[in-house]
Formats: C-alpha cells, structure tokens, sequence
C-alpha cells in the first residue's frame, strides 16, 4: 500500500475529507520550499502537490505561470525538487509527496532514472500534465511498481472513454478539474461537480479529489461535500506573492488553517 492509499483510508476510518495542497518547488525562493511544506502539513494539509518548474506549464494561469517563472530565475530543475523532497523526508516519514509537472523534464532525465530517484528522495506519485493514459502505461507500471501512484486528471469535457482509460491504469486517486480552462480561473459549480464525480465513479473506484478554482473556506467545504478531497493551487501561490517574504509562511499556514476548519465540518 503506498503512502497516498493508506493516507485516503486512515482519513476515511476517521470520516475526514483530504486536504491536498500545491506549491511551485523554489518560488518564492528555493530556501523556503521545504519550510512551506512543514508549515502546510501542520496546518492540517494531507498530501503535498509539488510543482517541478517548466517553462511552458500549459494547464497553468497566470498566477502558476508566474511562480513557474520565479523559480526558473533560481535554475530550480528537477534534482533540486528532488533534495527538497530528501529534505523534508528527514522530519516528515509519513505525509504523502506527489509531483505534479509536465513530461520534458522526466523525459530529460530518462524515465527509469526519475523513477529510481523519485523513489529514494521519497517521493510518493507523480501527476504529467501531458501524459495521456494511453501513452502511460508503462510509466505507470514502473511507478506502482516501487510503490508510487500516477494520478491523471479529468475535466468536465472527459468522454465516458477516456475516465475508463485512466481508471485502468491510474492508481491513488484521481483529480477532477472543476473548471473549463487553466488553473485559478473561474468559478466552481458544484451541483455540476457532484453530477460530474457521480459519473466518474461508476468507472474510477480511486478516491477522488476537486481542484481549479478553490479559492476560500466555503467553496472547500461544499466541494468537501460531495468529493474526497479538495486541491488547492493557486490561492496559495497568490497569499505567497501578495505577503512579504518574512511573513509568508505564516500568511499560508493562517489560510490553510481556516480551510481546515472548514473542511472538518463536512461529515465523511
């Protein structure tokens, strides 16, 4: 059982939503990507999202492009996301790492190395933005076969077709994009989520978590409602370019606080 599996089951013995978190590794700076992760996961954040930086991050908005592009002024690259998750290995054994990115990078360092180094740093699955489930099986395979989960997304516009290719391979859970359009944009419908996660779960028996437009307590909680997490990327990238450096830790982990709250409310 790998660290996402058991987090989704001790989570559902205690009737709890997930909380899954995004930050772009190196932005606002390399030295505060590992404080930022410790901080999360004591505001009551479950598994981390971790973006490996890229310069064309094309499901991304303008808020993620804009950390994207910060950290690349650092030459933040995948070894880098790497020590990171090494690095917050040394305090936190438990709490899930997933990185979330696009396929260049990998590919650059050749799947099997990024396997066997995603593995010894610690890392617990990947999401590739533009890896499509029929291309994927194989890297799938390696993954889950050191004990690592591949998560695609779904989107509102995903074909009855598509949401069985990716519960074929997929292993974790599944991440459905609430929104029509990049991340940080719009506004959620959540009647149209609940019929959307209805559907999908009549193929998909992962847990499944909403993300794209979370941006306060109240849409968490109702989007806690009706899923079995909630991701949230870009608000927390926006609370990290709005505060000063020396107080943004602290801005995020009071955000991430108040969600938590909210989301507690929610009766699994």
């Amino acid at each position: 059982m790998s660290r996402i599996q058991k987090t989704f089951a001790d989570l559902q013995a205690q009737k709890k939503k997930a909380l899954i978190t995004f930050i772009t590794a190196g932005d606002p700076a390399p030295d505060m990507t590992v404080p930022l992760m410790h901080a999360m996961v004591s505001s009551g954040v479950d598994i981390l999202e971790l973006g490996v930086p890229f310069s064309d991050p094309m499901a991304e908005g303008p808020v993620i492009q804009r950390a994207n592009e910060r950290a690349l002024k650092f030459n933040v690259g995948m070894r880098d996301v790497l020590q990171a998750v090494r690095t917050f290995r040394e305090q936190d054994p438990d709490t899930p790492v997933v990185l979330m990115g696009y396929a260049n990078p990998i590919e650059r360092m050749g799947v099997d190395r990024f396997v066997n180094e995603a593995k010894a740093a610690g890392v617990d699955g990947a999401i590739v933005v533009d890896y499509p489930p029929e291309e994927a099986a194989e890297f799938a395979q390696k993954l889950k076969a050191q004990d690592m989960d591949l998560i695609f997304l779904l989107a509102p516009t995903s074909t009855e077709e598509r949401i069985q290719q990716v519960a074929q391979i997929s292993s974790g859970f599944s991440y459905y994009v609430s929104l029509r359009g990049v991340t940080g944009a719009g506004h959620i419908d959540t009647a149209e989520v609940s019929q959307r996660i209805a559907a999908i779960r009549k193929h998909v028996k992962l847990p499944i978590g909403v993300g794209f437009g979370i941006r306060d307590a109240e849409t968490a909680r109702t989007v806690a409602s009706v899923s079995d997490a909630v991701v949230i990327g870009s608000r927390i990238i926006q609370e990290l370019e709005t505060t000063p450096k020396e107080h943004a830790i602290e801005a995020v982990s009071g955000f991430l606080t108040g969600i938590r709250t909210a989301m507690d409310e929610v009766a699994g």
